[in-house]
């Protein structure tokens, strides 16, 4: 028989958690790495640290103004990464960053000085001095050959041809040109000066002033040389440095391929919103970008008046993409980056642009290993804890509630095994790292959970109180305490949402799983603790006093009842 109090009949509402919980285990044991263990942080397993070095084009000591502005940008990737517990500190004129586990890759990534500008390509690519092969030749026998010379974003705008925006992209660039211009050698590039015996940010101030003499240079004998010499497998000294109003000679991102660049169009702080997804159409992962009113103007210009033409993307002083133009892109479109990007890779691209560019460039160091700051010691100490106090959970709901803290238990487990496989997919999906701040937010939790067992038991003896049985007391009794548990676990939420939105750090990760385990807590009561305990109510067995603990209270009940019936005769 369904319960009379509008709710979903238990056997229904059993048989949803379950299938939440077959779905979630499902998604860790049959997609993805199949790890069946969550991300830990850095204080319970260490993880890469990077120090990265600011540099200024002059070569003075970076500001503490830009070091925090960067710290501020870089933290903020962070976030839109998930919640990593990342660490980012600033330390003397250097950014340390610090991820948990062994992969250095997402640290050099949050680092990223993220300088996005737009130009047009200058003639065709060709192979860089290091490429072991050369660039792949374009797969669409109808996209229009890129012209030669630089397009003028001022020249009056033909007809749209209403086809998208890009066709093509830079890993599908037109092969290297073999018979591009040979390298001029009446014009040799200015010889760098020597910076051996210079400090670290005269150094690096040096070697980028010698790239802007040749990879910069006005004179075009100097950069077809530059074009034909550049080694993309080395160090860029340039890396987000160079001067958007002047050429550029730039390799993609692949290190196949080099480019001649005309001078900036639009410049990545127009961008108003980047994000990643799958292009079916190409059967490829791209970045979509929004510009200001500014910039989608400039755009719409360009692109109508450049048809046939390339655009490169340039990513600190690296060619991106560089697809085509085969239409007009109207104002107020979004316009996609394509290339051969995986769906971290685009989604960290995406996430670099939409928080804005690093005020200064930095250059990463070696990556090296830290150990954890807590250990798995601490680990263990805080599991142990949260044992205890389960267990000291189960113990008192035993004795106070008899038999029904044997669905207290069974309750706690459904909760324990669902707030784990959350843990796990969290960590898959979003980078998410359990640390001991973590581990504490979901021991309250657990705590929390407990206490809306509390509010509902109270609330079926004060029913009972009142004369009812035990089988009318516990959907009487559901119906006031849910009222109850839901005003309860909303101000929890909310104070967890406050302290996550405030907070910065491990006080983060605290913030995230209370609130986590907050919403846990009210899905487990409803689905399982108030089924369980109503399909306990039409059972004999639970009925009895000396198994539902209840007795005492049916007692004080009788009593009343005498009472009053002794009044009335009275």
């Amino acid at each position: 028989m369904a319960p009379s109090n509008g709710s979903v009949h238990p056997v229904r509402s059993l048989a949803l958690f379950g299938a939440i919980l077959v779905a979630l285990y499902a998604l860790i044991f049959f997609t993805g790495d199949k790890s069946a263990t969550p991300k830990l942080g850095i204080d319970l397993q260490g993880g890469t640290r990077v120090t990265l070095t600011a540099r200024t084009p002059d070569g003075s000591a970076p500001s503490q103004d830009s070091l925090r502005q960067a710290q501020q940008i870089i933290e903020t990737r962070v976030n839109g990464l998930g919640v990593s517990g990342s660490e980012v500190v600033i330390d003397g004129d250097n950014l340390v960053i610090t991820v948990p586990g062994d992969d250095s890759s997402q640290a050099r990534t949050l680092g990223q000085t993220a300088r996005l500008y737009i130009r047009p390509v200058i003639g065709q690519p060709i192979a860089s001095a290091n490429a072991a092969q050369p660039a792949p030749a374009p797969t669409d026998p109808q996209a229009p050959a890129p012209a030669t010379p630089a397009p003028d974003a001022a020249t009056p705008a033909p007809e749209p041809q209403g086809r998208p925006f890009p066709a093509q992209d830079p890993t599908d660039t037109p092969a290297p040109a073999t018979d591009a211009p040979a390298p001029a050698t009446d014009a040799p590039a200015p010889a760098p000066a020597p910076t051996e015996d210079l400090d670290p940010q005269a150094r690096a101030a040096a070697d980028i002033a010698a790239a802007k003499e040749t990879r910069q240079s006005e004179d075009p004998a100097v950069l077809q040389q530059a074009m034909a010499t550049l080694d993309c497998s080395a160090a860029d000294p340039l890396a987000g440095n160079d001067d958007p109003a002047k050429p550029l000679v730039a390799c993609s991102t692949d290190g196949t391929a080099v480019y001649l660049l005309g001078p900036s169009i639009i410049d990545g702080q127009q961008i108003t919103d980047a994000s990643s997804g799958y292009n079916t159409q190409q059967s490829r992962y791209e970045v979509s970008l929004t510009f200001d009113s500014e910039g989608s103007s400039t755009w719409a210009q360009f692109t109508a008046a450049s048809i046939g033409q390339q655009a490169a993307f340039v990513l600190d002083s690296k060619v991106v993409s560089a697809p085509v133009i085969q239409g007009a892109t109207p104002a107020g479109s979004a316009t996609s980056i394509t290339g051969n990007f995986t769906n971290t890779q685009a989604t960290e691209l995406a996430n670099t642009l939409k928080y804005g560019s690093l005020p200064l460039s930095f250059a990463a160091s070696e990556a090296e290993t830290v150990s954890a700051t807590l250990g798995l010691a601490s680990l263990e100490a805080g599991l142990i804890a949260g044992v205890v106090g389960l267990v000291l959970v189960l113990l008192y709901s035993l004795v106070y509630y008899r038999m029904l803290g044997v669905l207290v238990a069974l309750s706690l487990v459904m909760s324990g095994l669902a707030v784990y496989a959350v843990m796990v997919l969290l960590g898959r999906y979003i980078n998410f790292t359990l640390d001991l701040a973590g581990i504490a937010g979901l021991i309250i939790g657990i705590g929390m959970t407990a206490d809306s067992f509390v509010v509902f038991f109270e609330r079926i003896k004060d029913e009972i109180r009142e004369g009812r049985s035990f089988r009318s007391a516990v959907p009487r009794g559901w119906a006031r305490a849910r009222r109850t548990i839901l005003s309860g676990n909303a101000v929890s939420f909310i104070a967890a949402a406050v302290l996550y939105v405030l907070a910065v750090g491990q006080v983060r990760g605290f913030a995230f799983t209370l609130g986590l385990t907050t919403i846990l807590d009210v899905v487990v009561v409803f689905l399982v603790t108030w089924p369980l305990v109503h399909l306990a109510s039409t059972s004999k067995f639970w009925s009895k006093p000396s198994v539902n603990g209840l007795g005492a209270i049916q007692q004080v009940a009788r009593e009343r009842q005498l009472a009053a019936a002794s009044a009335k005769e009275a």
